[in-house]
Order: structure tokens, then sequence, then C-alpha cells
């Protein structure tokens, strides 16, 4: 393959294939019922089949339709069991993998972008990618000084084929909506949609990662590779080993969970204090943990600028909700735009919509379970909690925010770990820990 499939009626044909294959397989589906196989069996063998054809055209397709199919990856935990695995499997190849550009085509774009004469800035380049991306690919190679490197070289054609991803996958939005339940999908796609178009700039990503690394230089717990060189589609950072999040969620031992869970939260909760920006692509593949035990974090391309830190409003709603206050917690949402303009609400109805969220900084220590997250989805697709969310509103300021917490609670609950988030939201989330609201 030498480049990214980017011609629209390619691209619309695939994406197109999906539906209609999965109602190819909903009229099978219903010719097994009447031969009498049971309704659970051939609903799994169809979110199986279908799981297969999403995420294998996803994959192929690379760009836009990749980076979706990864950023709905975290959201798996919320999937029922009976439903999941299918998913489970495929999404996690999709964190990781992803057909290569051929060496030619790689070649020429490492031209064009670090000059003629690029492999005299390498003592060694693997053309063998290392790992694949959403819309570049990884080698590994050593720099001029000696020091091991990662380079990201971005698909030719990137930019026309994430564009027609995203207006294709508007049109299939209700495919992919059993894979969030409780959240909406076509708002999640058009805020994924602008930080897609700004990871096509790589020199941005590479200051973006340049400030996370002197924030994080020397931090006993957080590893940020360093930049080396950076130009507008192709990257070279360090180079970091490590054990990838997608592996310990699938083999880890129950330390190795627990320890990458505090690690992911901490990181999460403390960026936007130290640096002033929120790592917002949260999927296991942009995580590792080290050999001395630091959680490395890699693909800075999306995230949300807080000059200011995670907003206050946030904290003191956490804190209304833990202690019961509904009144007041209620009057707070009013006063930040939480609630839609002209509607009643009751205020335990709010408390009650909002307490179990905020029951893991009520606990010493919080179990994250798949479980746990499908009860909640559970819990906000029906009866009076649907009801008072549909009365509630998320002003756009914190839409990003709440996606990426969504989603880094999603990959706590895949790792299933066991952990005191109490004391992090405590020192990092402002409001939450303030004596009177």
């Amino acid at each position: 393959m030498t480049e990214m499939p980017r011609k629209t009626v390619a691209r619309t044909a695939r994406l197109a294939s999906i539906p209609l294959g999965v109602a190819g397989r909903a009229v099978g589906g219903w010719g097994k019922r009447l031969a009498g196989q049971s309704a659970d069996k051939v609903s799994a063998e169809l979110s199986a089949r279908t799981a297969e054809q999403v995420f294998a055209v996803l994959g192929q397709l690379k760009g836009g339709a990749m980076k979706f199919g990864q950023a709905l990856s975290v959201f798996e935990a919320a999937v029922p069991d009976e439903l999941a695995e299918p998913y489970r499997e495929a999404l996690t190849r999709l964190q990781s993998a992803a057909p290569p550009m051929s060496a030619s085509t790689m070649h020429r774009v490492l031209a064009q972008q670090l000059g003629s004469g690029w492999r005299k800035r390498f003592t060694e380049f693997d053309d063998q990618p290392a790992a694949a991306a959403s819309i570049g690919q990884v080698h590994r190679a050593v720099w001029h000084d000696g020091r091991e490197v990662a380079v990201k070289v971005q698909y030719p054609g990137a930019d026309e084929a994430l564009l027609s991803d995203l207006r294709q996958l508007q049109r299939f939005s209700k495919l992919f909506q059993p894979l969030v339940p409780g959240m909406e999908i076509k708002p999640l796609l058009r805020e994924l949609a602008d930080r897609m178009v700004e990871e096509l700039d790589y020199r941005a990503e590479a200051e973006n990662q340049r400030t996370f690394a002197k924030a994080f230089a020397g931090d006993p717990h957080v590893l940020v590779p360093r930049v080396v060189a950076s130009a507008p589609k192709v990257t070279v950072t360090e180079w970091v080993a490590g054990k990838p999040l997608s592996e310990i969620i699938r083999a880890g031992g129950r330390a190795e969970r627990d320890g990458a869970g505090k690690l992911l939260c901490e990181f999460h909760f403390s960026s936007p204090a130290r640096v002033g920006l929120l790592h917002s692509d949260p999927h296991p593949g942009n995580f590792m943990i080290t050999p001395d035990g630091r959680l490395c974090v890699i693909d800075f391309g999306a995230v949300a600028r807080l000059p200011e830190g995670l907003p206050r409003p946030l904290g003191v709603m956490t804190r209304l909700s833990i202690e019961g206050r509904s009144a007041d917690l209620l009057r707070l949402m009013r006063d930040e735009g939480f609630v839609r303009a002209g509607m009643e609400l009751d205020a335990e109805d709010v408390l009650a919509y909002l307490a179990p969220f905020a029951e893991p900084a009520a606990v010493e220590t919080f179990h994250f379970s798949r479980r746990w997250m499908q009860r909640q989805a559970e819990r906000v697709g029906g009866g009076q909690d649907f009801k008072t969310g549909r009365s509630l509103n998320l002003p756009p300021q914190y839409l990003l925010i709440q996606r990426v917490t969504a989603g880094a609670t999603g990959i706590l609950c895949q790792l299933d770990a066991h952990f005191s988030m109490r004391p992090i939201i405590s020192r990092w989330q402002p409001g939450f820990a303030d004596e009177a609201a």
C-alpha cells in the first residue's frame, strides 16, 4: 500500500459496506431464529461479525475512520459483556495496527520534510514500521548523536482522507451508538473532527509535546519523550520502551493494573495545573509503563488548552454531589449553564443522576470495573435518570474535558483498577477540597 485511499468515492464505498453488511447479517439472523436458534446466540453471532467488519474497514482506511474507532475503543467497557467481547478484540487490534505504507513512499515523505540528505541525520533507520497510528506510522531509528529515536511519518493524502471520513461517519453515526451507551454520538463526532484536523500539523503536536516534556522533566511517575526534530508531516522523538496499556488490560496482574490506573488518573488530573494543557487522545495505545514503573505518554496531536487549569465548578459539583447538597448543586448547575433554558428540574433528581458519577471520589478505595461502567450506561439510558439527563446541558467549554474524562475512566474500567482517587482529585481539581461552596 503506497498511500491512504483518498478518493471520496472509494472511501465512501468502503464505509458504506458496513451498514450494508450489517443489514445482510440481520436478515440472515432472522432466518436462523426461524430455524430454531436462540435469540441470544444469533445476537452474539451478529455482534461478532459486525464488530469484525466495522473495525476491519476502519483500520483499512486509517485516517478519520481509524481515529474514530480508536476514540470509541475506550467506551468498550460500557458495552454489556455478552456483546463486548468481539468489539474488545477488534478494538484492541485497531489501537496499534494498520496497513503500512511502502518504504519508497515513506522515503519520499522524509525527503520532502527533512531534506534530500535526510539519511545523514540518522546512523540507522529501520524501514519496517514499529507501530501504526491513525494518520501516520512510526519507525525506529538512531539519530546522528547516538540517541535511539521514534520517527513518525504522516501518510500521504491523510488530510483529504480525514475530511472525507468525517463527512461519511456523520451519515453512519447510528451504527456506532451501541458502543457509547448513554452518550450522544453526533456531538462526539463533531468534537473529534475539530481535534483531528489539528492533528494533521505535526509541528503543532511537537510543540505540545515539548511543553509536556518540559513540565514533566525529571518526574518520578510520568515520562514524556523529548522532541528531537520536527516538520509539518514528520516528528522525531526519543525512543521509549515499555509495556503498552493494552497489554496490561489483556493480561496484567493486579498490582500492575492498579498501578497503571493510578498513574493515568494522576496524569489526567495534574496536567492542566502543571502544563496548562490536557492530553485529549485517551486510548490505551498512547500509554506505556516503562521498566522503571513510570507512565510514558505519547501522541500530543490533540490537546485542550486550559491555562487556568481544570474549571473550578467541576470540583464544586463533585463535592456537592458527594455531600448530598441537592439544592446547592442545582443552583450551581443553573448558574454555570448545565441546565437547558426553561427546564424545570427536581433537585433530588439531579443529585440522583450525578451522585453515582462522583462515587470514585467519595470512597477510600474505588474499584473501576466494566460492570460499574455498564451500570452507569444502563442507568442514564432509561427511566428518571434518562429524563433528567435530557434536561441537562453540557456547555461547549466542558465538552472536550468531559470526553477525555469519560475516555480515561473507560481505560480505568478496562484495567479493572483499584486505587484511591480522592487524594488525586483533592490535590489537582480546583473546587473539590474547598471548605465551602
